[in-house]
């Protein structure tokens, strides 16, 4: 929901913007559908989007509509943007970012590193690549370490940028970076469609990279994207990454020469000519206004620097920061500085480390330890253990002296031969216990973060908190489940890192506790594969811990993990192996959550009594635990189960239970188990309140961006719906079900709607098509071990045939009686087998 009356600080143009970015949201459209519906261009809509220009207000009106707000309310912040008042000077820093507008969704994303304003010569190669760029759409930078390789892609990106809209990517590779092995292609893959925000369900879970790879070039196909893929390893690693049909063009760099990639016309890169190099120095130490400044009046001086540079831009710069930061030094003083170095890295790095103090040369040198590849003030607070505002300070100091980068406001990065220089001098001159105990302060860090954003998406979690020994002093804030989504976004690799360094340096406890964390993330956007990996090598570090509730714990995380890759009998034999670590436990908790899981697994494998009992037992458990959110989720699959079996009334009454009961703090909303279980209960009785309650469970389903709920909101709908005599209304929402699952590519989750989509067709006349997917459902269920499935097919066909062949009926209804584990056979497919995802992940 748009909260129009809510007043956020800040720039007019950039709250707008973001109030508009939110519409976006809310409309479920790409740019393009959303500017052809409003009658706006598509390239005006992405600067209206961006905050670069001020709408017209008959475009805010247009936009409002689509998403039926009213736009009146909008109105004083547009006419604050159209009039702003004088911006204030700018500062030579900016010490804190403003953080965006709680809530607001991001514009359509922007990866790229800052444009240097120093760029410098290159206009042969430049050229090269932007007409390359015109022809095969694909470009490789090679050259030297410290040659320029990045800087020019990503200068050649931001020109580049009006002409592709739709999304511009930055991606380090780390084929070169010491201590980190080269990205994987699909480690790869899933973060390039995680940030064009393709949801998980979209993005293959099961088979190799080929299919990753064709689902990326998918989505490129209808986008004009640049994608810049920074430090390529090889041929083989950058191949899967490249673009096919469509507009999108990706620049590459490398060290070494692609000759894997034929396609591929390469631009190779020496160092600066003489004349370059000269004017990069001058442009960097800030003497390239006209005056005659320290590097004329020592022409020879001069040429001494570029030659300890070795001509090489990032050398330039780190020498040319000391200049501009020293306007008591001389030329010859920087020369007698940098002299001391061994080679034109060494030279540039040495003298600009020695500059500064104590206490930013530790964290300098921690800084090569970090796991991840960008990183933020809390992440340097944690690594130094320094105060938030200490580390701000000490990175901006950093900052100045081309030490560190910043390719976004508030993240950090260091270049790969600088990550080199600060991990070498962190293991000649720290101690091991010290670097240790540095690592060990960083992994806290990131347990207790990914906790935090993880308790802020109540929809989807009721973890615990996290146990590691010591949270940060000053940690994240996540105002909402948005802003910790995009936190998860932004240190998804870095998380992945940090597991990495966790099982190297063996912090067991860490490894166990950090999936945990991320499992509601990656149900959003990551997807189960990769999941099962970690929650795999969790539990082998629970195993070695010898802590009975990690271990447990461990059991049913990977069990589940499992029961959502349609792996039953694997997630199976985790719940035994978890249920008596548990109970000796004695967490109860942890027994609650475990309970309710066994109830999913119990249903789908075909048992109808058994999951009611374990419902109901885990609500118990929650009470006892006093996790009121707990035991009302409980209580609405309570009530869920219950409808299966045709109580309605009584699955009706818990339902509204769970609805009504108090939230834990205020902000919890009432689950979609509850909302659709008394939506469908209701329908005949009362279909204007069934109705309403169905609507709402969809709309938070949307909000929340979860498009597995949001197909079984629909597929509800339409069994509502069908219940009201509203056939063909039954009919479309059934139909947008499937189109979801069909755009999602997720035909297994099929299995879940096909009966409920069958009996529609069956009474609204079609039973042909009911057969269809009644049949259809047959084929698939015994595949993926939904024996509650199998059954139901079986009794709808039996229910098309009872007229025209009551032998063949019979058959089915015996076939079905046969699947179940237990002889209780129900007609609950006429109330609509649904897929069970609310709280799940």
């Amino acid at each position: 929901m748009v909260e129009h009356d809510r007043t956020v600080g800040g720039d007019p143009q950039e709250e707008l913007a973001a109030r508009l970015r939110l519409l976006q949201e809310l409309s479920k459209r790409g740019v393009r559908a959303l500017a052809r519906d409003a009658g706006i261009s598509s390239s005006s809509l992405s600067r209206y989007l961006s905050g670069q220009t001020v709408p017209p207000w008959p475009a805010v009106i247009a936009l409002c509509r689509l998403v039926q707000r009213d736009p009146r309310p909008l109105r004083p912040l547009w006419e604050r943007a159209s009039s702003p008042l004088p911006a204030p000077p700018k500062t030579s820093r900016q010490v804190h970012p403003p953080s965006p507008p709680a809530g607001a969704p991001r514009p359509p994303r922007n990866d790229l590193p800052r444009d240097v304003p120093d760029f410098t010569g290159r206009e042969a190669q430049l050229t090269a690549v932007l007409d390359g760029l015109v022809g095969s759409r694909v470009i490789a930078v090679d050259g030297m370490a410290g040659v320029g390789k990045t800087c020019l892609a990503v200068h050649a990106a931001h020109r580049l940028t009006a002409d592709y809209p739709d999304a511009q990517l930055y991606l380090d590779l780390h084929g070169f970076t010491e201590g980190r092995k080269p990205l994987d292609p699909d480690r790869a893959l899933r973060t390039l469609l995680a940030a064009l925000d393709v949801p998980s369900e979209k993005v293959p879970q099961d088979g190799g990279v080929e299919e990753l790879a064709a689902c990326w070039r998918s989505e490129l196909a209808h986008r004009r994207a640049v994608v810049v893929l920074d430090n390529a390893a090889d041929a083989e690693q950058v191949r899967p990454l490249l673009p096919g049909a469509g507009s999108s063009v990706a620049l590459i760099t490398s060290r070494n020469r692609l000759l894997g990639l034929d396609e591929v016309p390469p631009v190779s890169l020496d160092v600066l000519t003489d004349l370059e190099s000269a004017e990069l120095l001058a442009r960097a130490s800030g003497e390239a206004d006209g005056r005659e400044g320290r590097l004329a009046r020592d022409p020879e001086s001069t040429a001494e620097v570029l030659r300890l540079c070795g001509r090489l831009p990032l050398a330039l710069r780190l020498a040319a920061a000391r200049l501009r930061h020293r306007p008591g030094w001389t030329v010859g003083i920087l020369v007698e500085r940098m002299a001391e170095g061994a080679s034109e890295f060494d030279t540039a790095f040495a003298m600009s480390v020695r500059q500064l103090d104590r206490a930013k040369a530790r964290l300098f040198r921690l800084l090569g330890l970090l796991p991840g590849s960008s990183f933020d003030e809390h992440v340097a607070a944690a690594l130094a253990d320094v105060p938030l505002r200490s580390a701000r300070e000490m990175l901006e100091d950093l900052l100045d002296a081309h030490l560190v980068q910043q390719p976004a406001a508030g993240r950090y990065r260091l270049h790969d031969l600088v990550h080199q220089h600060a991990r070498h001098a962190t293991m000649e001159q720290d101690t091991g216990a010290a670097r240790d105990r540095a690592l060990t302060r960083v992994l806290d860090y990131y347990v207790h973060a990914a906790a935090a954003a993880d308790a802020a998406m109540p929809f989807l979690s009721l973890s615990r908190e996290a146990t590691v020994d010591r949270p940060p002093a000053e940690p994240p804030h996540f105002d909402d489940k948005i802003a910790a989504l995009i936190w998860f976004g932004t240190e998804y690799l870095n998380l992945l890192a940090a597991f990495e360094a966790a099982e190297e340096a063996g912090a067991d406890r860490h490894m166990c506790e950090l999936p945990r964390f991320m499992r509601a993330y990656f149900a959003r956007r990551c997807g189960t594969t990769m999941l099962n990996g970690l929650f795999e090598r969790s539990l082998a570090a629970a195993q070695r811990l010898d802590d009975p509730l990690q271990l447990a714990e461990a059991h049913s995380d990977l069990g589940f993990a499992r029961y959502n890759a349609g792996r039953m009998a694997e997630a199976s034999a985790a719940y035994e192996a978890a249920a008596p670590l548990v109970s000796r436990a004695g967490d109860t908790r942890s027994e609650a959550e475990l309970t309710m899981r066994r109830g999913y697994l119990a249903w789908d494998q075909g048992y109808v009594e058994e999951p009611l009992g374990l419902f109901r037992l885990a609500g118990k458990l929650y009470a006892d635990a006093d996790c009121p959110m707990g035991t009302a989720h409980a209580t609405a699959y309570e009530a869920w189960a219950l409808l299966q079996l045709g109580h309605r009334e009584e699955a009706a009454r818990l339902a509204r239970t769970a609805l009504e009961a108090p939230p834990a703090d205020g902000a919890w909303p009432p689950t979609l188990t509850a909302l659709i279980t008394l939506g469908v209960a209701i329908a005949h009785e009362d279909p204007d309140e069934a109705a309403g309650h169905l609507h709402r469970a969809l709309a938070l389903a949307r909000e929340d961006g979860h498009q597995h709920n949001e197909a079984w909101c629909l597929n509800c709908l339409g069994v509502a719906l069908r219940r009201m005599g509203r056939y063909e209304e039954a009919l479309t929402r059934h139909e947008q079900a499937f189109a979801l699952l069909d755009e999602l590519f997720e035909d297994h989750w099929k299995i879940h709607f096909l009966s409920a989509y069958g009996e529609t067709c069956r009474l609204a006349g079609l039973p042909d098509q009911a057969l269809r997917l009644h049949h259809q459902a047959l084929e698939l269920a015994p595949k993926l071990g939904h024996r509650h499935a199998e059954a139901l097919a079986h009794e709808g066909i039996a229910a098309i045939l009872d007229e025209t062949d009551p032998a063949a009926a019979a058959e089915h209804r015996a076939a079905g009686r046969a699947v179940l584990p237990d002889p209780h056979v129900t007609d609950v497919f006429r109330n609509g087998r649904m897929v069970w995802a609310d709280g799940r992940s």
